[in-house]
């Protein structure tokens, strides 16, 4: 992989409580956090520009309705003063938001994405930075997903969720690696 450009960002999407629900179902990737975390910490540490994605959910139901515990950062994902924040109401952390304007204000080309849920929000985040014309890159191992039924009322394992859901990615949105890849090509 090739060094990453001095001013790359690192996105986390919805690293908030509610997404620690049982109700979710069973996921894959157990790890997905401690990832996300050395890419943060490495990140903070090379003073790279970093946004926090935060989902708030138009529906009372949700997990991440506004005024609830659910909707908050997970404490250890917390958002610095200086980090940027970025609210959205719908899966796309590009759509009706100003996260393309305030990338392309700064010159930054190059963004690399984590979080949840792989399939929904992070795929559609990958997808539009890719229409958009950003040089995005996913990290296959600090996202995760959970099992989901389909429309004939077949149980998908997460693992198989969370492949295909990169496979999409890989195909003409973003490069899809791994954190110590990504670590790595910071470092150069």
């Amino acid at each position: 992989m090739q060094p990453l450009a001095a001013n790359a960002a690192l996105i986390l999407i919805d690293m908030q409580n509610g997404i620690n629900r049982p109700t979710l179902g069973r996921r894959n990737n157990p790890d997905a956090e401690c990832n996300i975390e050395t890419l943060l910490s490495a990140w903070r540490a090379t003073r790279r520009p970093i946004v926090h994605v935060r989902h708030i959910s138009r529906s009372p139901e949700s997990i991440f309705w506004p005024g609830q515990t659910g909707v908050e950062f997970q404490p250890r994902f917390a958002p610095l003063a200086h980090e940027h924040v970025v609210e959205k109401n719908v899966p796309d952390a590009f759509a009706a938001t100003a996260l393309e304007r305030w990338l392309r204000v700064r010159g930054i080309e190059q963004i690399v994405i984590v979080g949840v849920i792989t399939n929904n929000s992070v795929e559609a985040t990958a997808r539009s930075a890719g229409n958009l014309g950003f040089d995005a890159i996913v990290a296959a191992d600090a996202a995760f997903t959970f099992d989901q039924r389909d429309l004939n009322g077949r149980l998908w394992p997460a693992e198989d969720v969370h492949a295909l859901s990169l496979a999409n990615i890989a195909m003409d949105y973003a490069a899809v690696r791994s954190t110590s890849e990504i670590v790595e090509a910071l470092e150069s």
